[in-house]
């Protein structure tokens, strides 16, 4: 217990200044970083006690930079989630099993999220997060944005074949939300119609043999920007930022404007 509090004083010195919370509502602790964007948007002042540590590095956030940093950051530990004594965890599917047998012993409600899959999933995950918090209608302001962005970015014409290819060489899959978006904006997955499938890795030497109209580069690994793929013959080529991909909720929005600013200058 000694140490609990000990830890207590210290995330409270080093962290940013909270305001009060309403305490009408249920006090929340991310693990997630799609959570954390969701939630920082949901979520009543002085409500969310922190976000995890992925929200507040460049490479893995969803949300601005900016706006994590107003939140407390864990690193996902019992001690350090016990010692903010929050009511709900939020966490994801691959939450270790001893952790959350930890926090449930400690009486804090534990809730679990799952991959998204489509924009309908997504929107039911916010609506979900919001409900939890005690705050629907700020739910529905986000789903709202999220709809009118949706229908703002609908494609109507035939569709440019586009290799959305990822950090490490892999592609997206069916049933993915980065598929569904691609396709909205525009674009018939190159990958998907080779019969290439969730997480299947594309080679370099396989994208100059047999290129499509666009590649849209996700990542900073050096095969993704070899200077050949600029020299193809009749391929356009794009970077997309990795993080627009991670999650769903309000990240879509800014997903479907860079997919239909690149669409765009097809035409």
């Amino acid at each position: 217990m000694r140490a609990l509090a000990a830890l207590a004083l210290v995330l409270a010195g080093c962290a940013p200044t909270q305001p009060a919370r309403d305490s009408d509502h249920p006090t929340i602790v991310s693990l997630n970083p799609c959570a954390d964007a969701i939630l920082a948007e949901v979520s009543a002042p002085g409500q969310l006690l922190a976000i995890s540590h992925y929200s507040q590095r460049a490479s893995s956030s969803s949300m601005p930079l900016d706006k994590a940093a107003q939140f407390r950051a864990t690193g996902g530990t019992a001690e350090e989630v016990l010692a903010l004594a929050p009511d709900i965890v939020v966490a994801d599917i691959f939450l270790a099993p001893s952790t959350r047998e930890a926090l449930e012993r400690a009486g804090v409600q534990v809730e679990l999220l799952d991959i998204v899959a489509s924009p309908h999933d997504s929107m039911d995950q916010v609506r979900r997060l919001a409900d939890l918090a005690g705050n629907a209608g700020r739910g529905e302001t986000l789903v709202t944005r999220i709809e009118l962005a949706w229908e703002a970015a609908e494609f109507e014409g035939a569709p440019a074949s586009a290799l959305l290819w990822q950090q490490g060489g892999i592609v997206p899959g069916d049933g993915t939300l980065a598929i569904a978006m691609l396709e909205h904006t525009g674009f018939a997955s190159h990958s998907a119609a080779r019969g290439m499938g969730q997480g299947a890795y594309l080679p370099l030497e396989q994208v100059v043999a047999d290129p499509p109209q666009f590649v849209l580069a996700a990542g900073e690994q050096r095969m993704l920007s070899h200077p050949v793929l600029r020299r193809l013959q009749g391929v356009r080529y794009e970077t997309l930022d990795p993080t627009l991909l991670y999650c769903g909720g309000p990240t879509i929005p800014r997903a479907l404007a860079r997919l239909t600013e690149i669409r765009a200058g097809l035409e």
